[in-house]
C-alpha cells in the first residue's frame, strides 16, 4: 500500500458569506504554518458579490468548490501494484504476483490504459486445461519469451520475432522417422543428435529448441540462418522443456479484455460497494480522472476506509454543514454561533466563542501560535468582521471583535470607512442577478423542536433597492417554500444605515408566531406593515443573535 500524506479540508457553511470563505482561508494558512502539514480552504456553494469584491481586492483566488465531503475510492489506501506489459509470459506473470503477494496483474499500454486483467486463476486454468500442440503459435508468443521461460541463449535469431504458425513437438524419433512428423513453421525440442538437428531444419522448421545445454555446430548454424530456423539453446532437459514451454505464452491470450468492471478514483465509496459485492473478482482496477490506470483495490480496502478530513469553520449545524459531512472525519470546529447537531465519532478541538465573527477567533489563534500575519490575511480577517458585524452595527458585535477590525485594517493598510463602503457597495450590486441568486446569497436552513424553517438575508445600504427586491422576492419566497419542504421560509431585508429589517414570511402559522417572537400586537403601526406577506422590525438587524432566538422562543411556546 502506498501511504500518502492526507489533506485536511478547511470549510465554512452552504451558502457561504464573506465570514465563512475568509475565515477557511486565513484558518488553512495558520494550521500550515503550525503543522507544516497540508491544509485547503473549500468552500460549499457560490461566492457572493461581496466577497468576490474581498477576493479581488486582495488577490486571492477563491478557495475549491466542494459539492460533497462523501468518501471516495481516492480517500482510501489503494494498492500500487504496476501495471505489465500484455505480452509478458504466463511465468513471468505468475512471479511478478507472488513478489507482489496480488492475485490480479493489470496489463496497460505504454501510455498507461488498462489492456485487461490476468489472474492467479488465468493462470492456473492454462496449466490445467488440455491444449492442442498449436496453442503456442495461437497465442503469438514471442521468442523472447521462450528464451527466457527455458533460462535459454539465442543462437541464431530475432527473439523479438513471433512464434505464430506451427506445432510444437518433441523429436523423439529417429530422423527418418521425424521427416513424417515435421512440418513447416513447427517449433521442435531436441537434443545434441547433429542428425535430428539437420533434419529439423531442412523440414522447414521455423525453430529448434536444442536441450541440456548442448552445443550447436557451425554447420548447423549456417544452415539456420540459410533457411530462417530460430536455434535456442536451453539447459533443460528435453521433459523439462516441453513442459515449461507454454509457461512462454503471453498473458494477452488468457487475459480477460472486455466488460472489465473499474472504477474511477473520484467514485464514491457507498457507490462500488454494492457493485463489488456482487462480483466475485477479488481486485477492481481505479483510474484517474483521465482514463488512465492508476492501482488496484479490493473489498477488503473498504473496510478501513477513512472519511475526508475535515476542518468546519462557521458553523456546527449539520443541515448547514456540506453535503456527505456524516462520512467525514471532522478534526476541528472554529464558529461563533449557537451549539447545533454537528456530531463526531472521535473528540475533536472545538472553539466556540460568543463573538460577532468567526475571523475574529482566528485572529486571536494567530496571536496565540505566534504567527505573523501578512498584509493580505489581515484584509480577509478584517473584511470578514466588518461584513458580520455591519462595521459593528450588528448587536452581535463586540468590543473584542471592534478592536481586532481596526487592529486588522492597520495592518492591511485600509482605511475601515471608505473600504467597508465600497465593500457593502458591491455586495448590494444586485441588478443582473436572479431571483433565486438574491435569495440563497446567504440562505440558512434551522430547525425547533419539530419547526424546520429557512432564513435567508440580503444587507444594502440602498433604501430603494431594498424596496424593489422586497416587491421581487415576495412572490419567490413562496417557490422557494415549496422547493425546500421546510413548515416557513424568511427572508430578511436589512438596511445598514437604519440598522432595520423588512421581514418576508411564508408559511402556515409564520405570521402568528412572529407576532409572538416580536410582540407585534395591534396598534403598533411602526413594527407591522398592514399587507400581509411581510413585516418591519426596526433595530433588527442580525440573524444570528436577534431573529432566530426569537423565532426559537416562539416555536417552543
Amino acid at each position: 500500500m502506498a501511504e500518502k500524506e492526507r489533506k485536511t479540508m478547511v470549510i465554512g457553511h452552504k451558502n457561504p458569506d464573506t465570514d465563512s470563505i475568509c475565515s477557511a482561508i486565513c484558518y488553512a494558512r495558520l494550521k500550515a504554518a503550525i503543522t507544516g502539514k497540508a491544509y485547503a480552504p473549500c468552500r460549499a456553494g457560490h461566492i457572493n458579490e461581496e466577497t468576490q469584491f474581498v477576493l479581488n481586492y486582495f488577490g486571492v483566488e477563491a478557495p475549491e468548490p466542494v459539492e460533497t465531503v462523501k468518501t471516495q475510492v481516492r480517500d482510501i489506501e489503494i494498492r500500487e501494484t504496476k501495471g505489465v506489459d500484455r505480452n509478458i509470459s504466463l511465468k513471468k506473470a505468475w512471479n511478478l504476483m507472488q513478489d507482489a503477494n496480488v492475485v490480479t496483474l493489470p496489463a496497460v499500454s505504454q501510455n498507461n490504459v488498462l489492456e485487461g486483467l490476468i489472474t492467479v486463476g488465468d493462470i492456473t486454468r492454462s496449466y490445467m486445461n488440455v491444449y492442442d500442440s498449436s496453442i503456442l503459435s495461437k497465442a503469438r508468443t514471442q521468442y523472447s519469451n521462450i528464451i527466457e521461460t527455458l533460462e535459454g541463449h539465442l543462437v541464431v535469431g530475432d527473439e523479438s520475432a513471433y512464434f505464430s504458425q506451427g506445432k510444437v513437438l518433441i523429436a523423439a524419433a529417429n530422423p527418418d522417422m521425424m521427416e513424417y512428423y515435421i512440418a513447416e513453421h513447427d517449433l521442435v525440442i531436441l537434443g545434441n543428435r547433429y542428425e535430428s538437428q539437420l533434419c529439423a531444419i531442412e523440414m522447414e522448421a521455423d525453430c529448434i529448441i536444442v536441450c541440456e545445454g548442448a552445443a550447436v555446430s557451425m554447420t548447423i548454424r549456417k544452415l539456420a540462418q540459410e533457411h530462417g530456423c530460430t536455434v535456442i539453446t536451453t539447459p533443460y532437459d528435453t521433459y523439462t522443456a516441453a513442459r515449461l514451454i507454454n509457461q512462454s505464452m503471453p498473458v494477452s491470450y488468457f487475459m480477460k479484455t472486455e466488460n472489465l468492471i473499474t472504477f474511477e478514483d473520484g467514485d464514491f465509496i457507498d457507490d462500488i460497494k454494492e457493485v463489488m459485492a456482487s462480483k466475485r473478482h477479488r481486485d477492481f482496477p481505479i483510474m484517474d480522472m483521465d482514463g488512465k490506470y492508476r492501482g488496484m483495490i479490493s473489498r477488503r480496502n473498504l473496510l478501513g476506509a477513512r472519511g475526508k478530513q475535515i476542518v468546519l469553520v462557521d458553523h456546527n449545524e449539520k443541515n448547514q454543514a456540506v453535503d456527505g459531512i456524516e462520512n467525514a472525519e471532522i478534526l476541528e470546529i472554529i464558529d461563533h454561533h449557537k451549539l447545533g447537531t454537528v456530531e463526531t465519532i472521535a473528540p475533536v478541538f472545538f472553539r466556540n466563542q460568543p463573538l460577532g465573527c468567526t475571523a475574529t477567533i482566528v485572529y486571536q489563534m494567530y496571536h496565540e501560535n505566534g504567527v505573523e500575519i501578512d498584509k493580505t490575511t489581515a484584509g480577509l480577517l478584517c473584511s470578514a468582521i466588518i461584513s458580520d458585524t455591519l462595521l459593528f452595527r450588528s448587536p452581535t458585535c463586540t468590543e473584542t471583535d471592534k478592536a481586532a477590525a481596526l487592529a486588522l485594517a492597520e495592518a492591511a493598510g485600509i482605511n475601515i470607512h471608505d473600504y467597508a463602503a465600497k465593500m457593502f457597495a458591491a455586495g448590494s450590486n444586485l441588478r443582473n442577478k436572479s431571483d433565486e441568486e438574491i435569495f440563497y446569497q446567504d440562505f440558512k436552513r434551522f430547525t425547533a423542536g419539530k419547526v424546520s424553517f429557512g432564513v435567508g438575508q440580503i444587507s444594502s445600504l440602498n433604501e430603494e433597492e431594498l424596496v424593489t427586491l422586497r416587491e421581487r422576492m415576495m412572490p419567490y419566497i413562496k417557490e422557494a417554500h415549496q422547493q425546500h419542504g421546510v413548515d416557513m421560509m424568511f427572508f430578511m431585508l436589512t438596511n445598514i444605515l437604519k440598522e432595520s429589517t423588512v421581514l418576508l414570511y411564508e408559511g402556515a402559522g409564520a405570521r402568528a408566531m412572529l407576532d409572538t417572537a416580536f410582540h407585534l400586537e395591534a396598534g403598533q403601526e411602526s413594527m407591522t406593515d398592514s399587507r400581509e406577506g411581510f413585516v418591519e422590525l426596526p433595530g433588527v438587524v442580525s440573524r444570528k443573535k436577534q431573529l432566530i432566538p426569537a423565532i426559537m422562543i416562539a416555536c417552543e411556546e
